[in-house]
């Protein structure tokens, strides 16, 4: 699904073409987030095993920060004179990545999958900071912070993911099944 928002009207300092764009980056790190905060309460629903209470209870602080952070870019994208969609039809549409594949698992394959899709939200994030810098400092600043809190919260995955040695247990994972694979060995 191709974005293409034309905004009436926008922020002082910016012109419609800008917003759009801005406004068309911000619906997909709307459609992502809302996907992270789903994703993130269906592992603390399945996870299982020795270390259940340790990860079921990181994940909520995360689902609360993560839904926090979609209402700001939400709000950013009205504020900027545009429409923000958060139908699920519209997400699952629009998404540029697969749903989550693991089901009811152990705590540390969960954690291993969940550090891919933690990768591939932060780097998504880098390139939107980037883009959004070259036109407007404030929607980039909302990112910069939302990526600080992303980055803090892999970091707690990986924290369960990292041996004595300081590697990760999957390290050359390449997908969330071979990575929850890769967590429990």
């Amino acid at each position: 699904m191709a974005l293409r928002s034309n905004p009436k009207y926008t922020v002082p300092g910016l012109d419609v073409a800008e917003a759009g764009e801005l406004i068309d980056i911000l619906q997909l790190r709307l459609h992502a987030l809302n996907d992270l905060h789903l994703t993130l309460k269906h592992i603390h629903w399945n996870v299982v095993g020795p270390h259940f209470i340790a990860v079921h209870e990181m994940i909520d602080p995360q689902v609360e920060k993560v839904r926090g952070m979609a209402d700001e870019v939400a709000e950013r994208a009205a504020a900027l004179g545009g429409v923000s969609h958060g139908t699920p039809g519209v997400l699952v549409a629009a998404r540029t990545w697969e749903d989550y594949s693991v089901g009811r698992a152990d705590a540390l394959a969960h954690l291993g999958a969940l550090d891919v899709v933690y990768t591939g939200l932060i780097e998504d994030v880098r390139k939107a900071v980037e883009r959004t810098g070259r036109v407007d400092p404030a929607t980039q600043d909302l990112l910069i912070g939302q990526l600080r809190d992303l980055e803090k919260f892999q970091w707690f995955v990986r924290a369960h993911l990292e041996t004595a040695g300081g590697a990760l247990r999957t390290g050359d994972a390449g997908t969330e099944t071979e990575a929850a694979r890769q967590a429990v060995r």
